[in-house]
């Protein structure tokens, strides 16, 4: 993988990991059409880097409410702080379980599968349409809304399917007010993902490919570009996309998933 190759999977990363249009989907796309021949190992090793920065750059946008809610569980007072931490709990649920039981059926779905992604893509779209016409958003994450709203970032696991977009746009059809909805999207996401980093690591596989005892076409400078890119571009588009929830602009990027996910579908017939 080449040094702007890398740098345009790190900045796609940075950009659809919180704007929501799926991350995932956009970067199969991106391979399939620089004829990238990342499959196994290596396709998940830079997703999965990529994920990381992005999962880093959260916690620097978020780094005040994490901090509040790390002191109010060290404070073992049943206050708001604690309160939002154990939804946060909760809703990382069915994502960790579905990670785990179908882990194998997951990884065949990173491997070109355009049809599938153009398909969840459109999925996302008609969910953000909805999403931008709910009225009366005004509530607070419930537990039953955690739970709610954990199913849905389980199900956004498919690439195609829009994490922020799956989690915030349901959040919002269930009345939860647009910046809590955002708020909560965004940090629910970061224990899942430094999880999967820690399990990553500790892989013969994954180990393999950094020895370079894998055929692997990704080097550790590829994998560094797309870090540093999807880093910088992740602090911007979540700081972006913050605004643009507020202001209920959410079906733009329908429309914008709605033509992508055709063209993904169009570009599977007639390759």
């Amino acid at each position: 993988m080449s040094f702007l190759e890398a740098l345009i999977l790190g900045i796609i990363q940075g950009l659809t990991e919180f704007l929501p249009v799926s991350s995932s989907g956009h970067l199969e796309i991106v391979k399939a059409l620089q004829g990238q021949e990342l499959s196994g190992e290596s396709s998940m090793l830079m997703t999965v880097v990529v994920h990381f920065a992005t999962a880093l750059s959260t916690v620097i946008v978020f780094r005040k409410d994490i901090l509040e809610i790390f002191r109010g569980l060290f404070q073992f007072k049943v206050n708001e702080e604690f309160m939002f931490a154990v939804k946060i709990v909760i809703s990382m649920v069915p994502a960790a379980v579905v990670g785990v039981v179908f882990n194998e059926e997951i990884e065949s779905f990173f491997d070109g599968q355009l049809l599938i992604v153009g398909m969840m893509l459109i999925v996302t779209g008609l969910l953000l349409f909805l999403a931008d016409r709910a009225k009366n958003t005004t509530k607070k994450v419930s537990v039953g809304n955690a739970i709610i709203i954990g199913i849905a970032q389980a199900i956004a696991i498919l690439p195609g399917i829009s994490r922020s977009g799956a989690t915030i746009g349901t959040s919002v059809i269930l009345g939860i007010d647009r910046e809590r909805a955002a708020r909560f999207s965004f940090l629910m996401v970061v224990p899942l993902i430094f999880g999967k980093m820690a399990k990553d690591m500790m892989s013969p596989e994954f180990k393999e490919v950094l020895a370079g005892g894998s055929e692997s076409s990704v080097s550790f400078f590829a994998l560094s570009v797309g870090f540093v890119a999807a880093f910088v571009t992740g602090i911007i588009a979540c700081t972006w996309m913050i605004s643009l929830v507020k202001k209920s602009k959410l079906s733009y990027f329908s429309y914008y998933c709605f033509v992508i996910g055709i063209v993904a579908m169009g570009w599977t017939l007639v390759s």
